[in-house]
This record gives structure tokens, C-alpha cells and sequence, in this order.
């Protein structure tokens, strides 16, 4: 080896052990920042100046991002519509159900019974009526707060629309800045960084896939098959809605004028948080609402009178705005749970609920103060079956009370499957972010090795600079 070859030899790798040390020290301070791919200085060989580093290159695994960002996905669904069912479960009052229309009812029952003892007895006649007026404000409150609930989940699905929208943008700027930069030869590493943690928040919101075009540019699908960017984003829509009544149909959202669908089952297949939403306002609270429409129907035709005509008619419960409603037929009557109120007739003279003449013809014929014939009546009903509007999604046929139980445990069990999913979608993302934590992350361990061997590397170098130094202060002593 000549001296001007090693000469050059000496020169390239001080030249790769300064990028290297860079390239390490730069993975090392940046261990701990999320979204941060680890990065390895690429070297190679030629005749005439032995090692030489061509380029800075950033750990990727395709495979594992995919599966990465549907993990992000599902859990990300399963957790909002987890949460919204939590939510629910507060306002029935919590695990004790204290809010719930089943509490009310069975209190009414009772009082019922305790009036029908001592049917003279004005007292309890009232504590009777009082009874029926909290079993109308328990369905009214019931009824309000799931409607409050949807305007609220309306509302987060605006504000999440927003937000996508908002990080679409940002990746169309990322994306460019690594076409850009892959174009030019220059380092696009950080802008992949910027764009891959980009796709991860995306993919909380909704579901994704990607193919990777010319340049390292990125187009984005939906998993159910929408562009949601290529080159440019795609409009996603949305109209929020400002106030819910147990009639109001939300909008749909559209994403490059497609809606999207909302998720389905207590294991939900949302993908994303976004549709964990649209199935919470669409789906779950609707089917609460369902079953709170029919308990008052139930209520109503329990408690109902007879006419001139033998015609059954509101008696103790009645409508808010006095609207007659066919309350003897098995069909949902919407918003029903959030107009019922006890008679104004009953609650002037609570004796008409012994009688049985608050709007319907007196059963009292001999105005008998011990007269409960009417009263057990309808304490029996509430042992008796009744026909339910199948989509209420629980019993067709039972008691006033097993129905309501059956409401809770509707919701309870809903609430319990999606734990279970909660967990295991949650395990499932823990999982894949480890595998592609250790496939593409930092490892102090490595790299603090990879220090090292640079240091040996630096020190052979120096030794023969030193070396060469020594042969041509020789060289020149040899001529003078």
C-alpha cells in the first residue's frame, strides 16, 4: 500500500466513524421519543478509497406497521364504544341501577300493595300517586340524559371529523416533504418519522390501508375501500346536529362523498374511533331509548282505564301534552319515555287510582271506601305478561318488570362482551407495538456496542495516522 492510498484509507474512515458516531448518538439521545424509527449508516466498499458511507438508511418493517396501524384501529374503536357504554351505565345510575325505571316501578308496585291493604287511607293513596310521579321522572331523566348523551357523541364526531381533516393536511405536507427528498437523493428520514406517526393517529380515528407509489408517496384507504388520500386529502363531511329528541336520525359522515358506516356488536367492528361513535349515537343509545319508549307504553296500558264505551284510555299515566297514543299494541311509540306523566286528575284527588275513575268510568259503583278491587288489579299486573315491540331487541312477551330487568341486563351484558373485547384488542396492540418496537427501534445496548466498535475503529485509524506521520517525517529526514 502506498502512503497516498493509505493516506486515503486513513481519511475515509475518520469520514465514516464521524457519521457513524453521528448516526449513533442521534439514536441514542432519541431512545425514548416516540415515533422515532432508529437509523443506521450504510457503508461501501471500492478500490480506491475502501469504506466509504453512502447514506444514512431508517429501519423499517412493512409487515409489522400494517399490522401496528390495524392494531392501532381496533382498539381505538373498541375503547370508544367501551367508554360510551360506560358512560351509559352512569346514567342508569351506576352498578346499583338506582336511575333506572326498574327501581321506580318496583317502588310503585309496593306502595300499591300498602294502599290496596288500607284502600280508606287517604296517605297512602298519595304516597301511591307519589310513587307513579317517580316512576314518570324516572323515564323522563332516563330518556333526557340518553338524549343528551347523543348530542354529545354528535358533537365528538364533529370535533374527531375536524381533527382528521386537520391531520390529512399535515400528512399531505409530510408525505411531500419525503417524495421531495427522496426525488433529490436527500435524507428523508425525519419527514418518514413525521408521516409514519401521521398514519398512526389516522388510523385511531379510522380504519387503514396503504400502498406505498413513485418516490416513497403514500396513498391512504379506508378499510372499507374509500380513497382518503392519494396525492392530495379527500373531503370528509360531516353536519352535526345541535339537540336530539328520541326521533332525530344523526348524519352520516362522508369521506370523499361515501358515508361511512358505523360500527355493529358489543365486539365491535369499528374501526377506529369514529365509527365506535356513529354506532354509540346510531345504535346503542337508540336501543336504550327503544326500551325505555316501551316500558312507558307498558306502564301506560298497566295502569290503564275503560270508557263509556269499554275502550281502554290513559288512566294514572297519561302524555305530557295529553296526545293520544295506541298504547295497546306492541310497537314502539319514539320519545314516548320522555312525555309520560301521571294525570293531573290523580294527582288532584289520588282516591280517583282506588276508583278507577281519573279519565275512564267510576269502578267504585257504591263510592265504598274499603274498595281495592281495582288496586290489586293492578298489582297483579305487574305480574302478568305483556307483548313488547321485538325492536326493542329484548323480550317479546314478559312482565312490565322482567322487561325492565331485561333493559339492564341488555345493557350490562353489552357493557361486559365489550370489556372482554377492550382487553384483548388492547393486548393485541401492546403486542404488535413491541414486535415492531424491537424490529425498528432504538436498543441502547446495541448501540452503546456499536460505540464502541466505532471507537476501535476511530483508534485504528489514528495509529495509522500516526503511522504514516512517523514514515513521512522519515521519508523527508531520507531527502534532506
Amino acid at each position: 500500500m502506498s502512503l497516498a492510498s493509505a493516506l486515503n484509507t486513513t481519511k475515509s474512515i475518520f469520514s465514516n466513524t464521524s457519521t457513524q458516531t453521528s448516526v449513533v448518538s442521534g439514536n441514542i439521545s432519541s431512545a425514548t421519543t416516540s415515533d422515532y424509527n432508529r437509523r443506521t449508516a450504510v457503508t461501501t466498499t471500492n478500490a480506491y478509497t475502501g469504506a466509504t458511507t453512502v447514506k444514512v438508511e431508517r429501519t423499517e418493517d412493512a409487515a409489522l406497521l400494517k399490522q401496528v396501524l390495524q392494531s392501532i384501529s381496533d382498539d381505538s374503536g373498541q375503547q370508544s364504544l367501551l367508554a360510551g357504554l360506560e358512560t351509559l351505565n352512569s346514567v342508569m345510575g351506576g352498578d346499583e341501577y338506582s336511575a333506572t325505571p326498574s327501581e321506580a316501578l318496583t317502588a310503585l308496585r309496593e306502595a300499591l300493595q300498602t294502599y290496596a291493604a288500607s284502600p280508606s287511607d287517604a296517605t297512602l293513596a298519595a304516597a301511591a300517586v307519589a310513587a307513579a310521579n317517580d316512576v314518570a321522572t324516572s323515564l323522563n331523566q332516563q330518556t333526557q340524559a340518553v338524549q343528551e348523551l347523543r348530542t354529545d357523541t354528535d358533537g365528538d364526531i364533529a370535533t374527531t371529523v375536524n381533527t382528521l381533516n386537520q391531520l390529512l393536511s399535515d400528512f399531505e405536507k409530510a408525505n411531500n416533504a419525503v417524495k421531495s427528498a427522496t426525488a433529490s437523493g436527500g435524507d428523508a428520514n425525519n419527514a418518514l418519522d413525521t408521516r409514519e406517526s401521521l398514519l398512526k393517529q389516522i388510523s385511531e380515528i379510522i380504519g387503514i390501508s396503504t400502498t406505498v407509489r413513485d418516490n416513497n408517496d403514500i396513498a391512504i384507504y379506508t378499510t372499507t375501500g374509500v380513497t382518503l388520500f392519494e396525492t392530495v386529502p379527500r373531503e370528509v363531511s360531516f353536519d352535526a346536529t345541535p339537540a336530539y329528541d328520541a326521533n332525530t336520525v344523526g348524519n352520516a359522515v362522508y369521506i370523499d362523498g361515501v358515508a361511512l358506516p358505523a360500527g355493529e356488536g358489543s365486539s365491535t367492528s369499528a374501526a377506529g374511533s369514529l365509527q365506535a361513535l356513529l354506532q354509540l349515537r346510531d345504535e346503542v343509545y337508540p336501543g336504550y331509548q327503544n326500551q325505555l319508549d316501551e316500558i312507558a307504553r307498558g306502564t301506560m296500558l298497566l295502569f290503564s282505564e275503560t270508557d263509556a264505551g269499554g275502550a281502554a284510555i290513559a288512566g294514572l299515566f297519561t302524555t305530557v301534552d295529553a296526545s293520544v297514543v295506541d298504547f295497546e299494541t306492541a310497537d314502539i311509540i319514539p320519545g314516548l319515555a320522555g312525555l309520560i306523566t301521571v294525570s293531573s286528575a290523580a294527582q288532584a284527588d289520588p282516591n280517583t287510582l282506588r276508583d278507577g275513575d281519573i279519565a275512564g268510568v267510576d269502578q267504585n259503583t257504591e263510592g265504598a271506601a274499603g274498595y281495592s278491587d281495582l288496586l290489586y288489579k293492578y298489582v297483579a299486573g305487574f305480574e302478568t305478561q305483556m307483548a313488547f315491540d321485538a325492536d326493542a331487541d329484548i323480550s317479546t312477551n314478559a312482565t312490565l318488570l322482567d322487561f325492565t330487568s331485561d333493559s339492564i341486563g341488555w345493557v350490562q351484558e353489552y357493557r361486559s362482551d365489550a370489556t372482554t373485547a377492550a382487553e384483548n384488542t388492547s393486548a393485541m396492540l401492546n403486542r404488535s407495538e413491541e414486535a415492531y418496537s424491537n424490529a425498528t427501534g432504538v436498543n441502547l445496548d446495541e448501540e452503546l456496542i456499536l460505540l464502541l466498535d466505532i471507537e476501535q475503529s476511530y483508534k485504528a485509524a489514528s495509529k495509522l495516522l500516526s503511522t504514516i506521520d512517523e514514515m513521512l517525517a522519515s521519508l523527508m529526514e531520507a531527502a534532506s
